[in-house]
């Protein structure tokens, strides 16, 4: 039987982001599975060599009752709007012994938080602790892109670097190679990339190339808000990107997720992007957008529409047909 016991914090982080590293807040002790738990933040991370850029949160079993405890700890930071961000909530299973404390030494950069998450300089995180008592240790959810997604952030081990633009991204051959077979053929093929430490990229912007190597070694895209300010001209980069180098999950993920913006203003721009990128869902969705005859005429004095007959007139000729057909 699982016994859970939640905590809602509310971090003055405002306030807080002053502390000393290594400087942390408790919260209130709070009962789950018959013993009594607390949480504690630092809004400047736990270790020195973070540069105090993270704000670290472990889970603390107050009780002295002598035994080790199985549980999970929970935490999901809420967004402005009260619901929990998909993309920063964490899980961890550990055995606690009385006294210790586990959790998240990098649970998200302060920098995120203030743009993205503080109310009046509030942060609010929702923390729940499930007590397993006295069964088998359970299969924790799988964390592989956790700890990738950490080795890209510390660049431990990188050995090859990418300047885009202005700047630089460290990176790991190997996971690159395992992700993608345009990556494995010039890191590891008889091309001249193959022995070169640093390798110029100049067909991809710099916040493009960033999310497309979070992607690679953590198979997720960061949320809408930390796409860039349109959102739909990121997913088209990305798509475009993904297909440069074979990587047909992020297509597909940023295709789905580009069918979302698809509008009167939108759909002629991200036709020509789902036309000459082979993304057939997305295509559907603009044909039959563009079938409602209301959406043609507005749709048709956009730029995209113009790029749509410059690019693919006999297409721009079948939207027109279908629409007088309609």
């Amino acid at each position: 039987m699982l016994c859970s016991g939640f905590l809602e914090f509310k971090l003055d982080y405002a306030e807080k982001k002053g502390l000393a590293i290594g400087a942390g807040i408790n919260s209130d002790e709070f009962s789950a599975g018959g013993h009594l738990w607390r949480v504690r933040f630092w809004p400047r991370g736990i270790r020195d060599e973070h540069n105090g850029e993270y704000v670290s949160i472990h889970l603390w079993l107050v009780s002295r009752s002598g035994n080790n405890v199985k549980a999970f700890f929970d935490v999901s930071l809420l967004n402005r709007d009260g619901t929990p961000s998909f993309s920063k909530s964490r899980r961890l299973f550990q055995i606690y012994q009385p006294g210790m404390s586990r959790g998240f030494t990098r649970f998200t950069k302060g920098s995120i938080l203030e743009s993205s998450y503080l109310t009046n300089g509030v942060a609010t995180f929702i923390c729940g602790v499930i007590v397993v008592p006295g069964s088998p240790t359970p299969v924790p959810p799988p964390d592989i892109a956790v700890h990738l997604g950490e080795l890209l952030d510390c660049a431990v081990g990188s050995d090859v670097s990418f300047v885009v633009g202005d700047e630089t991204f460290p990176a790991h051959r190997a996971v690159l190679a395992a992700r993608s077979p345009v990556f494995r053929a010039e890191l590891f093929g008889s091309m001249a990339d193959a022995a070169m430490p640093s390798i110029t990229l100049r067909e991809i912007e710099p916040a493009v190339f960033k999310v497309m190597l979070r992607f690679i070694y953590t198979d997720c895209l960061p949320e809408v808000r930390e796409l860039g300010d349109s959102p739909t001209d990121m997913l088209q980069h990305l798509i475009a990107a993904a297909d440069r180098y074979a990587l047909e999950r992020l297509k597909l993920v940023c295709s789905l997720k580009l069918i979302e913006y698809v509008s009167v203003d939108t759909v002629g721009s991200v036709l020509v992007c789902a036309e000459a990128y082979n993304c057939p869902e997305l295509k559907v969705k603009c044909l039959d957008f563009f079938a409602v005859g209301e959406n043609f005429k507005e749709a048709a004095f956009t730029d995209g529409f113009v790029i749509l007959v410059q690019k693919f007139p006999s297409l721009a000729a079948e939207l027109r047909s279908r629409v007088v057909k309609s």
